[in-house]
C-alpha cells in the first residue's frame, strides 16, 4: 500500500495530511524533561507560520550524538502579545510550540546518526519519521512501582517535620535528593535514583 505523500511550500514533509517535523532540544531541556514528568513540551521562540502547525507529528532528539527521546504531536502554536492583546502595537513575545507527548524514550534514547538537521526546528521527511517510530517500537508494559523519599528531619512536632521536608523537597528537588523506587510488591529490588538515574547509596561498595 502506497502513502500519498504531499508537500509544504518550505519543503516540509507531509504523510496523509500531517506534516513530520524534528525538534532538537537542548542539553540542559533535555535533563530537565528527564527529571519531571510533563503532559507537553512548551517551547518558545522556534513556532513560526512556515513550521509546525496543531495535527503535526514531532519527533524530540538531542545532539551530539543525534538520538531520539520523544515523540509528540504539535497542540499549539501562539504568538502572545506582552502587554494589551487588542493593540495590534504592543510588543509581541517570541512564538511558542506547544508538543503533546505520545511516546517518550528518554530513559533509553534511539540512535538518530542519519538525520540532518538545520536548526532547532527541521522538516522530516515522513519516511524518515516512520523509520525512528518503528525503531523505537511500542512502549513498554506498565506496572505499578512503589517510590519514596526519606529524610531524617528535626522538628518540634509532626506537623513543622512536614513543613521541612516539603522545603526540602522544593530546595533540593530530583537532582540532590535520592527516591526510592521498586516493584509492588518485591520490595527486595529497591534501587536508588538521583539524576533520573540509577545512584549506589551503599558507601561500602564505593569503598
Amino acid at each position: 500500500m502506497t502513502t500519498e505523500t504531499a508537500y509544504r511550500a518550505d519543503g516540509s514533509g507531509r504523510a496523509d495530511g500531517v506534516g513530520t517535523w524534528a525538534v532538537l532540544l537542548p542539553a540542559e531541556r533535555y535533563e530537565a524533561e528527564r527529571l519531571v514528568h510533563h503532559d507537553t513540551l512548551e517551547l518558545t521562540g522556534l513556532a513560526d507560520v512556515s513550521g509546525p502547525g496543531p495535527g503535526d507529528q514531532v519527533a524530540v532528539l538531542v545532539d551530539a550524538p543525534p538520538r531520539l527521546v520523544a515523540l509528540g504531536r504539535v497542540a499549539a502554536t501562539a504568538r502572545r502579545h506582552r502587554e494589551d492583546p487588542d493593540d495590534p502595537q504592543s510588543g509581541v513575545e517570541p512564538a511558542e510550540l506547544v508538543v503533546s507527548y505520545t511516546r517518550r524514550a528518554f530513559d533509553e534514547p534511539v540512535p538518530a546518526d542519519l538525520l540532518t538537521l538545520d536548526g532547532p526546528v527541521s522538516p522530516l521527511e515522513p519516511a524518515a519519521f516512520r523509520a525512528l517510530a518503528d525503531q523505537l517500537g511500542p512502549p513498554p508494559a506498565r506496572r505499578t512501582w512503589l517510590v519514596s523519599l526519606d529524610l531524617p528531619i528535626e522538628a518540634g512536632s509532626p506537623a513543622e517535620a512536614v513543613r521541612l521536608f516539603w522545603s526540602y523537597v522544593q530546595e533540593l528537588g530530583p537532582r540532590e535528593l535520592p527516591a526510592f523506587v521498586s516493584p509492588a510488591g518485591d520490595e527486595l529490588a529497591m534501587q536508588a535514583f538521583v539524576l533520573g538515574a540509577e545512584a549506589n547509596q551503599d558507601p561500602e561498595e564505593d569503598d
